[in-house]
């Protein structure tokens, strides 16, 4: 019999099935006419039975089937013994005169010679038959040996081209499972967030696996719930509410394949819905097949894999290569795991080495800070403020060469010191960043950076400023009337390079209402854009916004200024004088005071922002100030929106109580109704009737039409007492 292992090379090379074969059946014509004989054939012995890939002259039906039972087989003998079987009659040869195709087909005389394969095994044989008692002559046997070493050479050459264009296919599948596994792996390098992680699988499932839609559904933190990252990618019939699944959902897809970790893949419509048959209604006709895969780190569930295809297209397992797939999406959660992590500890050391502002009297400080390195989320930016006391106080920022980690370590040391250095030494700015250069230089930290150091003098209303600024972006001023001046005098060496560089001081004033900006270079930087048209730039964004609330300034200039396109570390700090009120209420003198409000939404925040200033003046704490601005805000508002002008804000404190009303020229008074959840307005009267300890409306008397819409609310200090 045929060695196992020769069969299944006869299988792989396609010649185990019992299949015509036109080369063999050359064979076996040419053996028939040689010979003279009514039959030949080429047969091949397998574990079963044997097949005919040529043959001629056989009975009918096994023509047709070219198959036979071994039980009628001449050819096993030949297998077998590894020799040729010549018999002449085969009534008369004991070795086959059982066999029953003597009786059955009338095969009276035998001549079959060994095939061998490239290894050197007899796999068949090719062999002559007659119907009546044959002498079989030298010359027929050497044909048919001759015969017969053809054929073996056919079919080695076969077994070989099978075998090498086996070994070419699983090449070209090697080489394109490897092009996959790059592009998975360039693709899913970049994600820093969950959200890249869906959008890149998005992609991937689009260009490289020919899905039309994917999803990737992640594990909530309670582990009892999975959300997809986005629902653009999905199947368009989903509503939005397929976003959410509970793992526990008999009835999602989703959640049984979070339950079991197991994969499941459905090749049409009628698959799915036999296995789940209660999700119809979220079915879409254009899609075909569809695949979900678990996303596993060990035995733990991250995400799942959604994938489907349009009607009438597929994917098979290579081309899907579902684990690796799921693999690399595997990873690329893990890393953004460990990039949030990082990120919040890098965020909790930046929060740690910026400090919050403190209230200085009679100033308005607002300041933020963007990092650019996404990883860490920290760098070489920073900004502080020192109070000496309500009437003095020194203003700082600075970058440090970098930004990184590193950086951040450094900023974290020159801030320190300029802190220290600002809050023991009562010096001018210039003599304060020549004590940090010495010390930089002194204590080997040998830092780089730039850093402009700003002191603040109140004279009355106004404030001396004085500045010294060490290669540093230079500071403006938005004045009260709308105007930028730019602080534009030469900077001074940069720090950590002379420890005794000369610098200097210079002088000017800042008024009530006007805004000294400071800022790092990441403000500003563009690319091939000269620093004047920056500078330029930048004076006009701050002159846009004047109208608005100095502590939204900050964060407003870096939106419109930078936006998303964000190259550098920034760092921004806003100090505006207030305009404040020298008064002491008494109960028979309150503080009162009046100011005319514009007739546009624009007059709303310079209102609000006045009335803030002058509760800040009469010792107001912040906290109370902020209930009292949204009351103040709603109620501008409420005016400009639905009275007519002229508008006027009126402000009065008394020692227990503060009051704030607005004047107009409607005589219809404000109504206090429940707005509907869609509509946007109609609650600002609802904020004071909950807020204020009492709202009225006061109706003038001369001087024709018009109300004065007022709240009142108890001082916090005074409840103290």
């Amino acid at each position: 019999m045929t060695e196992a292992q020769a069969i299944f090379e006869l299988v792989e090379a396609g010649l185990g099935t019992p299949t015509a074969d036109e080369s063999f059946d050359r064979f076996a014509r040419l053996a028939m006419r040689q010979l003279g004989v009514p039959t030949a054939a080429v047969s091949l012995v397998l574990s079963d039975e044997q097949v005919y890939p040529g043959a001629h002259g056989m009975p009918e039906d096994i023509q047709l089937s070219r198959r036979m039972p071994l039980t009628h087989s001449f050819c096993q003998h030949v297998t077998n013994d590894r020799e040729p079987l010549v018999v002449p009659d085969t009534r008369k040869d004991a070795r086959v005169w059982d066999n029953p195709s003597i009786p059955e087909f009338g095969v009276l005389a035998y001549a079959g010679f060994p095939i061998f394969d490239q290894r050197g095994r007899v796999v068949g044989t090719l062999c002559a038959m007659d119907d009546e008692p044959h002498d079989w002559t030298d010359t027929d046997l050497a044909t048919l040996a001759d015969l017969t070493a053809a054929c073996t050479s056919e079919l080695q050459l076969r077994i070989a081209h099978e075998r090498a264009t086996r070994m070419q296919n699983l090449a070209i599948q090697a080489t394109r499972r490897n092009r996959l596994l790059l592009m998975l792996s360039e693709a899913f390098a970049d994600a820093t967030s969950v959200q890249d992680v869906g959008e890149t699988l998005a992609y991937v499932a689009s260009s490289a696996i020919g899905a039309r839609y994917a999803g990737l559904a992640v594990v909530d933190p309670s582990r009892k719930s999975l959300t997809y990252t986005s629902m653009d990618h999905l199947e368009p019939a989903l509503s939005p509410s397929y976003r959410y699944a509970r793992v526990d959902d008999p009835d999602r897809v989703l959640s049984f394949v979070a339950r079991t970790q197991e994969a499941l893949f459905f090749r049409d419509e009628a698959e799915i819905l036999s296995a789940f048959p209660n999700i119809s209604e979220s079915l879409d006709e254009s899609v075909g097949a569809r695949a979900l895969l678990p996303v596993l780190s060990g035995t733990n569930l991250l995400a799942v894999i959604f994938l489907g295809w349009e009607q009438g297209k597929t994917a098979d397992d290579e081309s899907l290569s579902r684990a690796g797939l799921a693999g690399f999406v595997a990873h690329a959660l893990e890393r953004v795991k460990l990039l949030e992590e990082r990120r919040d500890a890098a965020t909790t050391l930046q929060a740690a080495m910026l400090t919050a502002l403190p209230d200085i009297p009679h100033l308005e400080l607002a300041s933020t800070y963007s990092p650019a390195t996404l990883t860490d989320q920290v760098g070489g930016d920073w900004y502080d403020a020192v109070v000496y006391d309500e009437d003095a106080s020194v203003l700082m920022i600075g970058d440090v060469t970098g930004h990184d980690m590193r950086a951040a370590a450094e900023m974290g040391q020159l801030r320190s010191m300029l802190r220290t250095f600002a809050w023991s030494h009562d010096e001018s700015p210039s003599a304060l960043l020549r004590l940090l250069d010495r010390a930089n230089t002194g204590l080997s930290l040998h830092a780089s950076g730039t850093a402009v150091v700003v002191r603040l003098d109140r004279r009355g209303d106004f404030y001396d400023l004085s500045w010294s600024n060490a290669g540093h972006p230079p500071p403006l001023i938005l004045r009260s009337d709308g105007k930028v001046e730019l602080l534009d005098t030469r900077p001074d060496m940069m720090l950590g390079f002379v420890p005794n560089a000369a610098r200097s001081d210079h002088v000017t004033h800042l008024g009530p209402g006007d805004t000294l900006l400071l800022y790092t270079d990441g403000l500003i930087e563009r690319r091939g854009v000269p620093q004047s048209a920056r500078l330029s730039g930048l004076a006009r964004a701050l002159a846009t916004l004047r109208h608005g609330s100095t502590l939204a300034l900050p964060n407003a200039l870096v939106q419109r200024l930078v936006g998303s396109d964000q190259r550098d570390d920034i760092a921004v700090l806003a100090v505006r004088v207030r305009a404040a009120v020298d008064s002491h209420p008494t109960p028979a003198c309150p503080t009162r005071m009046t100011r005319d409000v514009e007739h546009t939404t624009a007059a709303i925040s310079p209102a609000r922002r006045w009335v803030d200033d002058i509760l800040e003046s009469c010792g107001i704490n912040r906290d109370q100030r902020r209930t009292i601005m949204l009351l103040a805000s709603e109620t501008l508002t409420n005016a400009v929106q639905h009275a007519q002008g002229p508008l006027e804000a009126v402000v009065e404190v008394w020692p227990a109580t503060v009051r704030v009303g607005v004047r107009d020229a409607s005589p219809d008074e404000p109504t206090l109704h429940d707005p509907e959840p869609h509509e946007t307005g109609g609650r600002g009267i609802q904020f004071l009737d909950r807020f204020a300890d009492r709202w009225f409306v006061e109706q003038k008397t001369s001087d024709g039409p018009g109300k004065t819409v007022w709240f009142e609310l108890a001082r916090e200090e005074a409840l103290s007492r």
